[in-house]
C-alpha cells in the first residue's frame, strides 16, 4: 500500500471488491442452468462478438488471453451450433475473417441476459426503499470509477 492512499479507501476497496465478486458470481450462476448449455467462456465470447460484430478470431484470442487454436476451436463450436457465422473477408486484408452473431446467437444471448437481469431485479425488489435509493446513488460513483481513464 502506498502512503498516499487513506486507510478508509483501502478498506472500502477490499469490501467493495468482495461484494462485487459475490454479486457477479451469483449473476453468472443464474444462467448456469440455462437451456443453451453454453460454457461461461462461450457466453463471454457471444457477448464480445455482440459488442464488436466482425471481430477477428485473433483479436478475440488476445482479449481472452487464449492461444489462437484454442479460440478457433471455441468459434468452430459456436459456428456448428448456429450461434455465430464468419463475416465477409476484410477488403483490406482478405486473409482476415471476422465473426458475427446469427439471429439464433443473438436470441440466445438476449435470453441469457434477460435471465440474469430478471434475477437481479427480483433481488433488488426485495430491498427496502432506502436500500434501493442508496444503490442508485452509489451507481453514479461506480460508473465514475469504471469510466475513469487513469
Amino acid at each position: 500500500m502506498t502512503s498516499e492512499i487513506p486507510q478508509y479507501a483501502v478498506e472500502l476497496a477490499d469490501e467493495l471488491r468482495l461484494a462485487l465478486h459475490h454479486a457477479f458470481r451469483r449473476i453468472r450462476q443464474e444462467s448456469d442452468d440455462d437451456p443453451s448449455g453454453l460454457s461461461l467462456q462461450q457466453k463471454l465470447l457471444l457477448s464480445h462478438i455482440s459488442l464488436q460484430p466482425g471481430i477477428g478470431v485473433a483479436e478475440l484470442a488476445r482479449m481472452e488471453k487464449l492461444r489462437g487454436p484454442t479460440m478457433s476451436g471455441h468459434i468452430k463450436t459456436l459456428e456448428n451450433s448456429g450461434l455465430v457465422r464468419r463475416s465477409p473477408p476484410d477488403p483490406e486484408d482478405r486473409r482476415r475473417n471476422g465473426v458475427e452473431l446469427t439471429e439464433h446467437g443473438l436470441a440466445v444471448l438476449e435470453a441469457i441476459r434477460a435471465r440474469r437481469r430478471d434475477w437481479l431485479a427480483r433481488k433488488l425488489s426485495q430491498l427496502p426503499p432506502e436500500g434501493a435509493t442508496a444503490l442508485r446513488q452509489a451507481l453514479i460513483y461506480l460508473q465514475q470509477i469504471g469510466n475513469d481513464d487513469d
